[in-house]
């Protein structure tokens, strides 16, 4: 191999391991967000998009597997409130598959080695939160969530609230049982009805409502909302020969199990099972989000055994989007708390995925456009990843000639303004900061959960302060008075001064919160928790240039521009004075950095290393003011090599860059402390 050759081979697997630890960070983030806080921000389509390309890639290139991957771990962490359990049998996930081709080679590898020693369960996958179950002569004694497989958390109080969950069993027996809990389409709905009528924020699907409510301590609410269980395996404790034995047992004893479940001699069955689950999701009074098939015979279960992750024995196929078809009544137009204005398309209500839709927002106008939808169109529509409703595509075959076409407004149609496009994007903008429609949706932003959080101040009071003239932006939150919201109809003494209390504790939030709430273009919760922990408070942000922004690590030059430009602004300088003068706070969470004994220095590191994760070193690198990076160059001040450095050693040895091991990188930054 040439030196041209060689270069371009390092390059390439460097452009790789780029890409894998970009995925295993955005992976990691949304875990936590799933399983840890049970509020999660992309759909499961995306997230199922974003582990596949990470198995791809570690298929390709099984040298860059490490014991950190998301793919070798199950779940989260445990949150703090809980007693933590470790559990004696692993809590594993299952392996998921996206075409019943994939599921036909599972069957058909089971086949050639077992032969006819085993049949296959297909069982619906519920939509929920998984838990273990210990009975001990009969009698429950403890129920704790699945947590990181391995460690998850004592929730017994909280599960004894579940009716589907017998206290005591009609045996005597010692066993451990796995199950999924889950809250019924009816409850749901029932639920958010109640927190609609309150003006409070309703919950975003019945999984999260679900995993939610039993991750917290408050044993009463997990009673009002009447979540049920389905059991799905005997853990420990007793010997059946089959899966399908142990399930009738469990019926025996008063568990309820998975009542879908169709027994499966072969591949063809399999598939026809798969496809009648499938048929029958609508009607189902619970979410389900696939079916799972499994070996039968528990002896070739054990046989076939299990990765560090999931069991061999067992995929769980991921069905489709699903989809109806349904007809546009008409299409609006809506201002955005950025003043994008984009089309929302008025349906004929439809059952979608467990929800009724009756109205779908669309990206913009040149999608309208492209997908030629007019009023009167019959179309398709399915919620991506079963979560964000949208059009699929028009029936224009179904045409009668009425369909009526929509054309782009020229002005905001709510204040009349005139309507701009900037050169680099296709949204129309209304570029009136005092447009009622943008006040009133960087409002609703700035107190959602995700924001500053105030409890209480649901849509409809945000637009009758604004109404009243009490609110013209998120600054005057904390300028209201307990008789400003005692005189709104239908608020009396207490609910008043809940929310005045509730204004008042959120002066307190961590600067990334109320920086997200700002509502800053291309502005995440990631980057304002970026903003928030390399600024000392927001005037050093306001004061900061583009350059020293896009410096920031996962900052883009877009993020950068948008965040100069927003604090330019004098309304929003006027906004800073008044949350200032209000008592929120304003200040940062700037890392402390324990000595500058690494400044300026530009960091690579590669390779295991033992009792450290990768993270272990970055931090250690960033809290010596070092800058970790992610290949070697000529730049690289040094490069940190463990076992297996690969070709990250190789190019830095080319390039004559130092490298060093773990210990003399520790006595490097213990220097410090010793002078």
């Amino acid at each position: 191999m040439d030196k041209n050759q060689m270069n371009f081979f390092d390059n390439d697997i460097d452009s790789i391991k780029q890409e894998l630890e970009n995925l295993r960070k955005e992976i990691e983030y949304h875990n936590k967000l799933y399983y840890e806080q049970d509020n999660p921000e992309i759909s499961d389509y995306e997230y199922d998009k974003l582990t596949q390309r990470l198995k791809q890639i570690e298929r390709e290139h099984p040298e860059l597997i490490t014991k950190n991957s998301p793919t070798q771990k199950v779940g989260g962490k445990t949150k703090n409130i809980f007693t933590q359990v470790t559990h004696d049998i692993q809590m594993q996930s299952l392996q998921d598959v996206f075409s019943l081709e994939e599921v036909e080679d599972f069957v058909d590898k089971v086949k050639a080695e077992y032969g006819d020693r085993t049949d296959f369960c297909v069982e619906t996958k519920i939509d929920g939160l998984s838990v273990s179950l210990e009975y001990v002569d009969g009698i429950l004694k403890r129920g704790s969530t699945r947590g990181d497989g391995y460690v998850g958390e004592d929730v017994t109080q909280n599960i004894m609230q579940i009716k589907d969950i017998p206290y005591r069993l009609k045996s005597n027996d010692t066993i451990e049982v796995r199950g999924e809990v889950y809250l019924s389409r009816k409850e749901f709905e029932k639920i958010n009805e109640e927190l609609l009528s309150q003006n409070k924020q309703q919950l975003s699907n019945p999984r999260n409502a679900a995993a939610g409510t039993l991750r917290q301590l408050d044993s009463e609410l997990v009673k009002r909302r009447n979540l049920s269980i389905f059991i799905f395996n005997v853990q420990r404790g007793k010997k059946f020969d089959t899966h399908y034995e142990s399930l009738n047992y469990l019926d025996s004893i008063g568990m309820k199990t998975i009542k879908v479940r169709f027994l499966c001699s072969n591949k063809d069955e399999v598939i026809t099972a798969i496809k009648k689950i499938g048929n029958m999701r609508d009607e189902l009074e619970y979410d389900i989000d696939g079916a799972v098939v499994k070996v039968n015979n528990l002896q070739v279960r054990q046989e076939m055994g299990q990765t560090i992750k999931v069991p061999k024995w067992a995929v769980a196929y991921k069905y489709p989007p699903e989809q109806k078809a349904t007809k546009v009544l008409d299409i609006t137009f809506q201002v955005g708390r950025t003043g994008q204005v984009t089309p929302v398309v008025i349906l004929e209500p439809v059952r979608v995925a467990g929800s009724i839709i009756s109205k779908t927002t669309l990206h913009n106008f040149d999608f309208m456009q492209e997908k030629d939808i007019r009023i009167g169109d019959k179309v398709v529509i399915q919620k991506a990843g079963d979560v964000i409703p949208e059009v699929d595509r028009v029936l224009k075959e179904e045409r009668t000639g009425k369909e009526i076409k929509v054309e782009i407004p020229k002005v905001c149609p709510v204040c009349g303004e005139e309507l701009e496009k900037e050169d680099d994007e296709v949204a129309l903008r209304c570029t009136n900061s005092e447009c009622p429609a943008q006040i009133y949706r960087s409002i609703t932003h700035f107190v959602s959960r995700d924001c500053m959080d105030i409890s209480g101040m649901g849509d409809a009071i945000v637009d009758t302060l604004i109404e009243k003239g009490l609110l013209k932006d998120v600054a005057d939150i904390y300028y209201l008075k307990y008789d400003d919201i005692l005189n709104l109809d239908g608020f009396k003494e207490k609910s008043a001064l809940n929310i005045i209390s509730a204004i008042e504790k959120t002066k307190s939030n961590s600067l990334d919160k109320l920086i997200f709430g700002l509502g800053i273009r291309h502005i995440g919760k990631r980057a304002s928790k970026i903003l928030s922990q390399n600024f000392d408070d927001i005037y050093a942000i306001a004061s900061a240039s583009v350059e020293s922004l896009n410096e920031l690590e996962d900052f883009g030059l877009i993020m950068a521009e948008s965040v100069y430009e927003f604090f330019k602004k004098p309304k929003t300088l006027e906004i800073i004075k008044k949350l200032d003068e209000a008592g929120v706070n304003l200040k940062g969470e700037k890392k402390q950095k324990k000595s500058d004994i690494l400044e300026k220095m530009n960091i690579c590191v590669t390779g295991s290393f033992d009792n450290y994760s990768r993270d272990d070193i970055i931090k250690m690198i960033e809290e010596n003011s070092g800058k970790a990076t992610t290949s070697v160059s000529k730049k690289t001040s040094f490069l940190i090599a463990g076992d297996a450095a690969g070709s990250k050693l190789q190019k830095a040895n080319t390039l004559g860059i130092k490298v060093i091991n773990m210990n003399e990188f520790l006595d490097m930054i213990n220097e410090e402390g010793k002078n």
